[in-house]
């Protein structure tokens, strides 16, 4: 038990072989806890995601360091994982639990128009809708666009209209 002691380090007084240790130990731990709450932890930045994010760094730092102990810390984010597994199902299943955890896409411009109290809602301006144009569609003339929406992940796509060749 001094061995393992020794190795792995007691409280917050670590050195820095038992923090290597202990941050060997929750990287793989956070890998088996990503792969348990599935791709979409880091895929699409749903608000929902990205919670998870911050919470798994934040609470499996206080592990590496020894500011708390480390089986609760473990049982902790499984528990966070678990909860964002679930949260994610009911979204898929549930058209409406998914627009109240993540809220819904927001046309900012259509056919020429930018929509102005649109844009204020989603909280973008004039040059943000133009430079996801830019990037997106790969031009500055917006009359080849149909529709900008920003989606609820911040994203801005666009729909290019199809009836100009």
């Amino acid at each position: 038990m001094h061995i393992l002691e020794n190795i792995w380090g007691v409280g917050t007084s670590l050195n820095s072989i038992q923090m290597g240790v202990r941050g060997i130990t929750v990287f793989l731990s956070a890998l088996i806890l990503i792969r348990i709450s599935g791709r979409r932890s880091f895929g699409i930045g749903s608000a929902s995601d990205n919670i998870i994010v911050i919470l798994l760094g934040a609470i499996l730092s206080r592990a590496v360091v020894g500011a708390s102990p480390f089986i609760p810390v473990l049982s902790t984010c499984l528990i966070i994982v678990l909860l964002h597994r679930i949260i994610s199902w009911l979204k898929s299943k549930h058209k409406s639990f998914n627009q109240t955890v993540d809220g819904k896409k927001i046309l900012v411009f259509k056919e020429g128009e930018f929509l102005q109290p649109n844009m204020d809602k989603a909280l973008i301006c004039k040059e943000d809708i133009l430079q996801g144009i830019r990037k997106s569609a790969l031009t500055d003339d917006l009359n080849l666009i149909k529709y900008v929406y920003v989606e609820y992940t911040g994203e801005i796509t666009v729909v290019k209209n199809n009836d100009i060749p």
